[in-house]
């Protein structure tokens, strides 16, 4: 029978929920929403979310004011001309027109037909003017060549809409760096894990065992693991180093690389460069969650094994390896989702690079959000990350078939 959770006992959840809501929901909601948006930091008419255009009167004002000026300058230069002279006039008229009408929009918001508007009619002024310039040339003319900087300005005062809908997600199927960044990822998620798995299975099976000096040897097989990830790709960027890397030259003597400069300059090399380096840092990790798992097992199976003389090999297939299973469930379901959405270490150890062989799916994101501060495309990059490891962990719990909520 089960029985229904008590409202004393849901307050104790309380503190859990607030914090699973806080660092995990809000920044997958935050992802979420801003992958709607063109939302750029670098750019200022797309550093804000906005589902309409905004105005910054502010900006209007001092920019228009410049463009009744510079005009009036050149006018001054073109008196001589009655032709240059009328025309000058002629555009000032326009500009007075034009810094009158739109003067009276509202800071902030604006609808879509006065956004529409204000550009259409500072285009129409700017061809204008520029006309001007081509249709009486004056070398004494101050101001040609600011004066489309001064449109460019006036420009900016509209703040067009950057809601982009679902074309954010419809430009991942065009991004061939995304494909190739997925690639990386699957490549060091798939050998990485499949090594430190098998590694750590044989490493928990020796820790397993009750021998003199266990605990000493446990303690110094958790040592890679416990050393921060950065602080370990920079120890090992210097042993891959070619010059003085004692790795790097063990590698080029034994033949499995042309030379010990080239370990980290070729894209095969730095790949297999970082996958050595994680699996020295995590199998550990691995070792530790399957010990967990054969701590668990009845030791009286085995001596039953024993009395019916099943050998090693017969014990290990049959008895430890499927009640070790929803351990390994565990353990490569974790390394599995550690490892696809690594960035540290790549970013550390070789920042993607060569020409972008080792750069991973978390590394483009944090590239496209910080380093071009482009949030609305990074932001989907992140929620493509995210159907990824939901697809993964679906796939592993179907697959395997082991409930690792019971022991059952």
């Amino acid at each position: 029978m089960i029985k229904k959770l008590t409202f004393r006992q849901f307050l104790f959840l309380v503190p859990l929920l607030i914090i699973i809501a806080v660092f995990s929901i809000w920044p997958i909601l935050t992802s979420f929403t801003y992958s709607f948006f063109d939302y750029q930091l670098n750019n200022i008419q797309k550093s804000q979310l906005s589902f309409s255009g905004t105005f910054s009167k502010k900006q209007f004002e001092e920019n228009s004011e410049y463009v009744k000026l510079f005009l009036s300058d050149d006018a001054n230069a073109a008196a001589g001309n009655a032709k240059a002279e009328q025309a000058f006039q002629e555009a000032l008229a326009d500009a007075e027109n034009y810094c009158e009408t739109f003067s009276g929009f509202p800071s902030g918001k604006i609808s879509a037909s006065q956004s529409k508007e204000f550009t259409n009619s500072t285009e129409a002024l700017r061809l204008k003017v520029k006309q001007l310039y081509l249709n009486f040339p004056n070398e004494k003319y101050a101001n040609q060549e600011s004066l489309p900087m001064i449109f460019e300005e006036l420009n900016k005062a509209i703040s067009p809409s950057n809601f982009t809908g679902l074309s954010g997600y419809r430009m991942i199927f065009g991004d061939q760096r995304l494909f190739d960044a997925l690639g990386h990822t699957v490549y060091f998620t798939l050998i990485s894990v499949a090594i430190e798995f098998l590694l750590g299975l044989g490493l928990a099976l020796i820790m397993n065992k009750a021998v003199r000096g266990i605990g000493l040897i446990r303690a110094g097989a958790l040592i890679p693991w416990a050393i921060p990830t950065a602080v370990s790709a920079l120890m090992w960027s210097y042993l891959y180093d070619g010059s003085n890397g004692i790795i790097a030259h063990i590698f080029a003597e034994l033949g499995l690389i042309s030379s010990s400069e080239t370990m980290l300059l070729t894209g095969p090399g730095a790949m297999w460069a970082a996958i050595l380096t994680d699996v020295w840092k995590t199998t550990p990790y691995m070792a530790l969650l399957l010990l967990a798992g054969l701590q668990v097992i009845d030791k009286g199976l085995y001596e039953s094994s024993a009395i019916d003389g099943a050998n090693r090999i017969q014990t290990f297939f049959k008895i430890t390896l499927p009640l070790l299973k929803p351990s390994i469930l565990v353990a490569v379901l974790f390394r599995t989702l550690d490892a696809f959405r690594v960035y540290d270490l790549i970013a550390v150890l070789t920042g993607g690079g060569p020409g972008g062989a080792t750069e991973t799916l978390s590394v483009y994101a944090y590239k496209t959000m910080f380093s071009q501060m482009n949030f609305g495309y990074g932001s989907v990059i992140v929620m493509f990350m995210f159907v990824c490891v939901l697809i993964i962990a679906t796939l592993f719990i179907k697959v395997l078939g082991a409930n690792v909520m019971t022991s059952d």
